[in-house]
């Protein structure tokens, strides 16, 4: 964070829509590429001609994408730090409907460890490298040099915001950026066990119907799997409701038949936990699925 530190604090005052559009073009100049907000820290949503992700998506983003919308969509991988995108017609209705501003800590080479409980904050001060802090509404951002995959609550009260994901802006914080450090990072290496886990930890019971089966080849459900997990992996928003509406298409069209197994059910729960959702997520949305279709 260089020429974006200089920002003035901006206490509890809310920022009316002018000074968001003025913040983000001193942080985009000091390199860190930034986005507006709606209200509930969300970004805006696609515009009709970029819904469901039909436009292939922003260039930006890790898989290749051809969108070219000049428009504040595709939420993290819209962000930058063009003055002339930020001050642009398109971009000027999402700043005059900005609840905050927002920016992509990976696209700075930053990764942000966001910390939201007082037990968080204690468990870093022992636990993490001190580093620059920024005070938030429930505890605190913990800035590092240095990119690393995003993840949800990789131990209670902790998310890591890096490449893939955005961070809200409040303001400068103190203390030096310390470099990302193998501690950060371990927070997000999974256990060689956790697809095990998951697959035992399945308490609910795997459909076994006795209608006739309507698939020819194993093909064909290898294929709806990998479609499923598709899905789950591009969901950029709204995890929840799309894992539960995953979960209820897959059940929809292999559940009465009995071809799912709990290796079946065990990439979906994979998939699912890669977004951030924890087994007992998966497990109630599997659960209430099959209450649904009647399994």
């Amino acid at each position: 964070m260089t020429q974006a530190t200089d920002i003035r604090r901006e206490g509890s005052r809310p920022l009316l829509p002018a000074e968001h559009l003025h913040t983000a073009l001193q942080l985009a100049d000091g390199g860190l590429p930034v986005l507006p907000l709606r209200a509930g820290k969300l970004p805006f949503g696609n515009c009709p001609a970029c819904a469901r992700n039909t436009c292939g998506g922003r260039p930006n983003m890790r898989t290749p994408g051809r969108c070219i919308c000049p428009a504040p969509c595709h939420g993290w991988a819209a962000a930058t730090t063009d003055p002339h995108v930020i001050n642009s017609a398109p971009w000027a209705r999402a700043w005059r409907e900005a609840a905050a501003v927002a920016y992509h800590p990976g696209g700075a080479g930053l990764t942000v460890v966001d910390l939201d409980s007082a037990d968080a904050i204690a468990w870093a001060r022992v636990t993490l490298p001190a580093t620059r802090t920024v005070p938030t509404t429930r505890g605190e951002h913990w800035i590092y040099r240095g990119t690393m995959p995003s993840s949800n609550a990789v131990r209670p009260g902790v998310d890591i915001k890096s490449l893939m994901q955005y961070a809200r802006w409040l303001h400068p914080g103190e203390g030096a950026t310390a470099p990302l450090s193998d501690a950060v990072r371990a927070l997000v290496v999974k256990q060689p066990s956790a697809p095990h886990r998951a697959s035992q930890s399945l308490t609910v019971p795997v459909p076994g119907g006795q209608g006739a089966c309507p698939h020819r080849t194993p093909s064909y459900l290898n294929r709806g799997l990998a479609m499923a997990e598709a899905r789950i992996t591009a969901a950029r928003s709204e995890i929840h409701a799309t894992v539960y509406r995953t979960f209820l298409a897959v059940l929809s069209t292999h559940g009465a038949c009995g071809c799912l197994t709990e290796a079946h059910v065990a990439r979906l729960f994979t998939a699912a936990q890669a977004k951030g959702e924890s087994a007992r997520h998966c497990i109630d949305a599997w659960t209430n699925a099959r209450t649904r279709l009647g399994l």
